[in-house]
């Protein structure tokens, strides 16, 4: 029974619910008054169910009792055996933790001991690792035991017999014994890759240090050898004992057998092969000349300075000179006996002297990359170095290094300067150097004093396109230091190397050099305007003027009169002076090979190209580039030299007609108490604008070149013709007859006026001066017509001889230059 039960059982009777169910039986039972007579019975019945229940109750409540009892005793009976199971439950609980701990490896948390399983496993681990080791030592062991013997064999081997595979058997066995163990650690992967265990590294190393040590005993034989004839320093061989030239030969030639031996044996990987490699005995000769240099320049002593790198070079140049008759009269004729016939001793032995100048060279560039200075001095050196040892007939070919280098340029020597260059990172620190030292240079050439003076001298430059030219001061020292800039790089072996610095040093000085003078001309035009605006310096800094930033100076007076045409002319002798010694530099040998490898080369055109002043590098593999390498440049100053020479016409021009205008606008009249002999009165209006002509032409006549100035000449006489006869004969009106002559006087003043100042400058004579004015001496000459010539001129234009007009205006007038309708205009306005 459940405890539900039992308290619903202990509950007692509910009063209400029995009130309720009494009224309730009542009321169904005596529902009328004559119901009434059964009450009796039912009271009897009543109290019969009464004392029965009593006795159920009472029955039921012993039970209820019994079974309480019962029931508690039955629950601490199940709590006592739910407290045992929990105990139970909690030592099987320790005692599973217990057995799981020792089952769990001790090394997984360090703090306890390690099982006698882990112990068991750890003792038979580190026995095969024993046994592995044991077989890595013996392995080792034999194999530094067959070097020994190797070395044993060959100090030991008779010194009168020659070198041969019997004076290195034991080196045999032991090479044998690598390849051996070498085959059999090789794990091959994906059938392709192998991965070569420590052992195997350690074996070649082993091997590859009893040949040294094999070889460094006969080498150690040749120096003592050697010695006796006085090695290093340069040997008299000829005053040499016998024997010990015997000694000698013989010993240099064990060298060169072991050598071979060693090339058949093991054939030398040419990708392995370091800078200090060749001939085994010019090898061990090499090595107290090694000792002397590093004596003298790696260490501490005066000869050992950082500044100074011609010191070594010359070192190293003098021992090649030293020891050339040597190697030319004595070790030459002993290869030519060996397999080495084909080795050029004294090239040979230079190629080994280099490691000593490349050596020296890498630990100093830590010293030199912080000095531009020492850097570029140091490159320098090398270069001539470089160009000392090529004018000896050094290459390449002749020596072992040749089959290590391309096929193509197989004598080819990149030089001791391709120890810096060849890195990309010194190249480019020397060549930022450059750049700077080059940008300071143009800096104080252009900020200079007398940096746009014209200078007085001519010829002063070897180069015939300049030599009749004059310049401004900045002009020629641009070009020096251009050509300064050449020099330093000319000498670069490397096509890349030279076009780097083409591109990064000597095109951006012209550059910046156009855009001066450019600037110039616009400063000019501005200040020279109908609307001036202040530009404080930007003339002054182009055209060289003061600088007048700071003084307020009227810019007519900058840009007026003679003053303004000498700016003017010195922005084009600048121009020109650099267009003619550009186009001097794109002829020479240098930049044309320079140009044409550029056009050839992916890598290089693709440098060119991004270079906006360097012509378009187009041409193909097999035709030589139709322009040079300053051809675009040169079009960029050419375009500069024809503005400012359409500005100088412009600015003469400009000033004369200002001038005309007071005097076109003034009235000319006879006096009448003048003499007969003046029966020509001029304008007083007419000698400013004269003189202002006279003044300029004699200028441009002394600073220009003869050429340049008659170009000039033609154009501005031409244009002031024009001027002069549109609006003093053409387009004037009436011209009364007396004021014929006056204006056929002024006609002829021009062309006198030019002929005083540019009769000897202008080859020819009169008539080179008259070119440009015969359209307007023809009109003065026309409208001062008289008599039989104006009657044949008129019947030639109106009358009955039209047909012959051009042949009576050559007879008339000496010229017929203007065309008929202007010489018809010209009678009309004659008010005759």
């Amino acid at each position: 029974m459940t405890s539900l039960q039992i308290r619903s059982l202990l509950s007692p009777s509910d009063v209400s619910e029995a009130n309720h169910n009494a009224a309730f039986h009542v009321n169904s039972r005596f529902s009328s008054f004559d119901d009434l007579e059964n009450l009796e019975s039912a009271v009897l019945e009543a109290k019969q169910r009464d004392e029965e229940l009593k006795e159920k109750l009472a029955i039921s409540q012993a039970n209820v009792d019994v079974l309480v009892s019962q029931t508690r005793e039955a629950a601490q009976t199940h709590m006592r055996t739910a407290q045992d199971l929990s105990l139970q439950r909690h030592s099987l609980a320790d005692e599973l933790s217990y057995l799981f701990s020792q089952l769990t490896s001790a090394m997984s948390d360090g703090d306890g001991e390690s099982t006698l399983l882990e112990d068991i496993e750890t003792l038979h681990r580190n026995l095969k690792e024993l046994e592995s080791v044991k077989g890595y030592v013996q392995v080792v062991q034999h194999a530094l035991k067959l070097s020994e013997a190797a070395c044993e064999q060959i100090r030991s081997f008779p010194s009168t017999a020659p070198v041969s595979y019997a004076s290195v058997t034991q080196y045999q066995a032991l090479q044998a014994f690598v390849t051996k163990v070498s085959d059999a650690c090789v794990n091959i992967e994906d059938g392709t890759e192998k991965q070569t265990l420590n052992l195997v590294s350690f074996l070649e190393k082993i091997r590859d240090k009893c040949w040294a040590d094999i070889k460094g005993s006969l080498s150690a034989s040749l120096l003592a050898v050697s010695e006796k004839l006085g090695w290093p320093m340069p040997v008299d061989y000829v005053t040499a004992l016998g024997e010990d030239r015997q000694r000698f030969e013989r010993a240099f030639t064990d060298l060169l057998k072991l050598q071979s031996i060693g090339e058949n044996l093991r054939p030398p990987n040419p990708k392995e092969r370091s800078e200090k490699d060749g001939l085994y005995p010019l090898q061990a000769l090499i090595q107290p000349i090694y000792l002397r240099f590093k004596y003298h320049f790696e260490g501490t002593r005066q000869t050992s300075r950082i500044d100074k790198p011609e010191w070594y070079f010359t070192h190293v140049l003098n021992v090649m000179h030293e020891h050339r008759p040597f190697m030319e009269a004595v070790i030459q004729p002993i290869l030519l006996s060996t397999d080495y016939r084909g080795i050029v001793a004294w090239r040979e032995f230079t190629l080994l002297l280099f490691p000593l100048l490349s050596r020296k060279i890498r630990r100093s560039m830590p010293s030199l990359l912080p000095h531009p200075p020492l850097l570029a001095h140091t490159i320098y050196q090398a270069l001539l170095f470089d160009a000392a040892v090529r004018e000896e007939n050094f290459a390449l070919g002749g020596t072992s290094a040749r089959n290590v280098v391309n096929a193509d340029e197989s004598d080819k020597w990149d030089g001791i300067s391709d120890v810096i260059l060849g890195k990309e990172e010194w190249f480019f620190a020397w060549l930022n150097g450059e750049k700077q030292f080059a940008e300071s240079q143009y800096h104080e050439i252009i900020t200079a004093i007398d940096a746009w003076h014209i200078a007085d001298e001519e010829g002063e430059d070897q180069s015939g396109h300049v030599l009749d030219l004059r310049s401004t001061a900045s002009a020629r020292r641009l070009k020096a230091l251009v050509e300064q800039v050449t020099d330093r790089y000319s000498p670069l072996p490397h096509f890349a190397h030279r076009t780097r610095f083409l591109i990064t040093v000597q095109i951006p000085l012209l550059e910046n050099y156009y855009g001066r003078v450019l600037s110039s001309l616009d400063a000019f035009e501005t200040l020279s305007s109908a609307f001036v605006r202040a530009v404080p310096g930007a003339l002054s800094v182009g055209l060289g003027g003061r600088d007048e930033g700071t003084v307020k100076v009227d810019a007519r007076q900058l840009t007026a009169g003679v003053e303004g045409v000498q700016r003017l002319c010195k922005a084009w002798l600048s121009a020109r002076y650099m267009e003619a010694a550009m186009d001097g530099w794109g002829e020479e040998l240098f930049f044309l090979e320079l140009w044409t490898e550029i056009t050839r080369r992916a890598s290089l055109k693709s440098l060119a190209q991004a270079a906006p002043s360097l012509p378009d590098p187009q041409a193909s593999d097999s035709t030589a580039p139709p322009e040079t390498v300053f051809a675009e440049l040169v079009a960029q100053y050419r375009n500069l030299i024809n503005r400012a020479e359409d500005m100088i016409v412009q600015q003469v021009c400009g000033e004369v007609e200002g001038g005309l205008k007071a005097h076109f606008a003034a009235t000319t009249s006879p006096d009448p108490n003048r003499p007969p002999a003046l029966d020509i009165a001029l304008s007083q209006t007419l000698l400013g604008p004269i003189s202002l002509l006279s003044t300029h032409l004699t200028y441009l006549c002394t600073t220009l070149p003869q050429t340049t100035m008659t170009a000039l000449y033609r154009r501005i006489a031409a244009r002031l013709a024009e001027h002069i006869l549109q609006r003093q004969i053409l387009y004037r009106g009436h011209i009364s007859r007396q004021e014929c002559k006056p204006i056929h006087a002024e006609c002829e003043l021009w062309v006198e006026t030019c002929q005083t100042e540019l009769g000897g400058a202008l080859s020819g004579g009169r008539a080179r001066v008259e070119a440009p004015w015969l359209k307007l001496l023809q009109a003065g000459r026309l409208i001062d017509l008289e008599g039989d010539g104006w009657d044949k001129v008129r019947a030639s234009m109106f009358g009955t001889q039209r047909d012959e007009w051009e042949d009576i205006m050559v007879e008339v007038t000496g010229a017929s230059e203007l065309p008929r309708e202007d010489v018809q205009r010209i009678l009309r306005n004659r008010n005759d």
